[in-house]
C-alpha cells in the first residue's frame, strides 16, 4: 500500500497578483504554510509583504492568482470571515480602541473571533490570561490611550490572540524593541507555537527572523526570490544582493 498522502498545507498562496494602476505589487507570488511552521517573510522595503499580508487577510482583493486556508478558497472573502475561519493579524501601526481599557480592547476579540466566548464574563476572564501572557496582566483596567509605544504593541498581539487563530501574522512585532524585549518577544512566539499557533512574520530584524523560522521567504520587487530553510536562504546570492547586503547589520 502506498505511503499516506502529504498533509495538505494550512495556507496556499498561489499566483497572486497585485497591480495598482500601472504598479505591479505582486508578481504570481505562490508559496504554501504548512500547519506548525514559524515562517519569516523578508525583502526590501517596497518588496510587496505587507502587500502580500492584507491579501491573505482579505483587506484589499487580488488582481489575479488565489488563497486557499484549511482547503478552502478564501480569495474573496471578507476579513471579518476570514478571522472567524482562524487567521489573525497585527499591524506595524497599532490602532487600539483609545477609549476603551486594555482588557477591553481584547475582550472585543475573544467575543468575534474565531470560536468566540459564549458571554462577555467568558471573554473577559479568557482575556485576563492573555494579558497575562503579553505582560499586560498589570493594567487591564487602563485606557488604551495611555499605554507606551511598546505596551500597545502588546497590546495589538493580545487583541490578535484573542481570537484564537490558527495563523496568526505578525507584521513588524519586534520593531522599536530594545534587545531584551526582542529576546522575550521571541520566546513568545515560540511558544505560540508550541500552543498550536501557525506564524508568518515580517521582520527587518533579520538575525531574529532566522532564529525564529523553520523556513523564510524573500521578497524583492513583487516577486518571489528565495523560499527555503534559514540556512539556504542566508547564502543565497539573489538574496543577498537584493536584501541582506544592506540588512546583515540590522
Amino acid at each position: 500500500m502506498p505511503g499516506a498522502a502529504a498533509q495538505s498545507p494550512l495556507l496556499a498562496v498561489r499566483d497572486v497578483t497585485m497591480r495598482f494602476g500601472g504598479i505591479v505589487a505582486l508578481d504570481r507570488v505562490s508559496f504554501d504554510i504548512g500547519e506548525g511552521e514559524i515562517v519569516g517573510l523578508i525583502g526590501p522595503n517596497g518588496a510587496g509583504k505587507t502587500t502580500l499580508f492584507n491579501l491573505v487577510t482579505g483587506l484589499i482583493l487580488p488582481t489575479g492568482g488565489s488563497v486557499s486556508f484549511l482547503d478552502r478558497e478564501i480569495t474573496r472573502l471578507d476579513p471579518a470571515s476570514r478571522c472567524k475561519l482562524g487567521i489573525a493579524r497585527t499591524f506595524q501601526l497599532v490602532r487600539p480602541f483609545p477609549g476603551l481599557t486594555v482588557l477591553q480592547n481584547v475582550a472585543v476579540g475573544r467575543v468575534y473571533g474565531h470560536r468566540p466566548a459564549a458571554s462577555r464574563r467568558a471573554a473577559e476572564a479568557e482575556s485576563e490570561s492573555i494579558l497575562d501572557v503579553v505582560g499586560l496582566a498589570d493594567r487591564p483596567h487602563l485606557l488604551a490611550r495611555h499605554l507606551t509605544l511598546v505596551d500597545r504593541k502588546r497590546l495589538e498581539l493580545a487583541r490578535a490572540l484573542a481570537t484564537q487563530p490558527r495563523l496568526l501574522l505578525l507584521d513588524e512585532l519586534l520593531a522599536g524593541l530594545n534587545p531584551t524585549e526582542v529576546l522575550s518577544a521571541m520566546e513568545l512566539v515560540r511558544r505560540l507555537r508550541a500552543d498550536g499557533t501557525t506564524v508568518i512574520m515580517v521582520e527587518h530584524l533579520v538575525k531574529a527572523v532566522f532564529g525564529l523560522s523553520d523556513r523564510v521567504v524573500v521578497l524583492n520587487a513583487g516577486q518571489k526570490i528565495a523560499d527555503g530553510p534559514p540556512s539556504a536562504v542566508a547564502v543565497d546570492r539573489r538574496v543577498v544582493d537584493a536584501y541582506l547586503g544592506a540588512a546583515e547589520d540590522a
